[in-house]
């Protein structure tokens, strides 16, 4: 197996990402992000704390998640779990609003922690863009029960949020999808997925190779039950390995290998209670490209903010976006 083990070698594979894509991080919760999250019914995090990293899921009606400014509000009540939520965790996640592609990421730290709820001191905030959720066409639910064996579900699986940490439990939580039956292969007490085009920042492989205990949720749409996968993780761009992904003639460059697994079925109260599929219209106004052109004027560096404004042309992103998901889905 060929394992990539160091940034250059990531980078020299992957490439580095566009300025635009790390311009259009801000360090708060701007209003944009906030009417996102006032829309969002699911959220995906990743919890490091010490030598432990877990994944957890939360949702509820649209307005369950709040913030403001320099930190995100979450109600205890509308979490799955809450013990990993310690004060000083590291904390990574995605915000979902159903009917829209696009995904909001919010990473900080645990500030506190009680029965009433959970508060996160905001450290980056951005809009990624909805190769995930189009791929796995996340809001079109599978017709099956929960009852349902692991292999059945690994062949159903078309979501995998990927929880990593770095040495300092800096947190992230990266969001993969395909198709069923592509998404991840389970054999030899490893569980197996590719990494496809995406915005090319390397977070979670780097993360990966700096220290390799991860954490994946892997979900069906429209199932209640997830199966959370802890491990050791590998990155190999092995022909072998990547060409059992491929679609079509795009093979991926890159395949993530978790070894040691630890594989266990949950109940997610959070899934059961927004009731996401199939979804509803998404809410009339909120735009991820809007909310992406906010952040670029909000940032320091001068060329983000003309950036920004070019980006203001109204259909602008949208165009772009929807140009480049056809033309780099896979």
């Amino acid at each position: 197996m060929n394992l990539l083990t160091t940034r250059d070698h990531l980078e020299a594979v992957i490439g580095t990402p566009p300025a635009m894509v790390t311009a259009k991080t801000i360090d708060h919760l701007d209003p944009g992000a906030i009417s996102w999250l006032a829309a969002s019914v699911i959220m995906v995090a990743s919890v490091a704390h010490g030598d432990d990293i877990d994944v957890l899921i939360g949702g509820d009606a649209p307005g369950w998640a709040t913030g403001h400014q320099d930190t995100l509000i979450l109600p205890a009540a509308s979490l799955d779990a809450t013990g990993c939520l310690v004060p000083g965790a590291g904390f990574g996640s995605i915000f979902l609003v159903p009917g829209l592609n696009e995904i909001m990421r919010v990473n900080g730290r645990v500030a506190s922690s009680d029965q009433t709820g959970i508060r996160v001191t905001v450290d980056e905030c951005y809009i990624h863009c909805g190769k995930a959720l189009i791929r796995s066409d996340f809001w079109s639910p599978v017709s099956k029960s929960d009852e349902i064996s692991l292999d059945a579900f690994t062949g159903e699986c078309r979501f995998l949020a990927l929880a990593t940490c770095d040495s300092h439990a800096n947190a992230d939580l990266s969001p993969k999808g395909d198709p069923a039956g592509l998404m991840v292969r389970l054999d030899d007490g490893a569980i197996r997925f590719a990494d496809r085009p995406g915005n090319r920042r390397i977070d979670s492989f780097r993360n990966m190779i700096e220290q390799p205990r991860v954490a994946a949720a892997l979900i069906v749409p429209g199932l209640y039950r997830v199966i959370v996968v802890h491990g050791r993780a590998r990155i190999t761009d092995d022909p072998s390995e990547r060409e059992a992904f491929t679609v079509g003639d795009k093979v991926p460059q890159l395949v993530t290998v978790v070894g040691d697994a630890r594989i266990e079925l949950r109940d997610s109260s959070a899934l059961r209670r927004v009731a996401a599929w199939p979804a509803p219209p998404p809410p009339e106004g909120l735009k991820a490209g809007k909310i992406a052109t906010g952040h670029l004027k909000l940032s320091k560096g001068l060329s983000a903010r003309l950036a920004g404004y070019v980006m203001s042309v109204p259909g602008l992103v949208e165009r772009e976006l929807a140009k480049d998901y056809k033309a780099n889905l896979y």
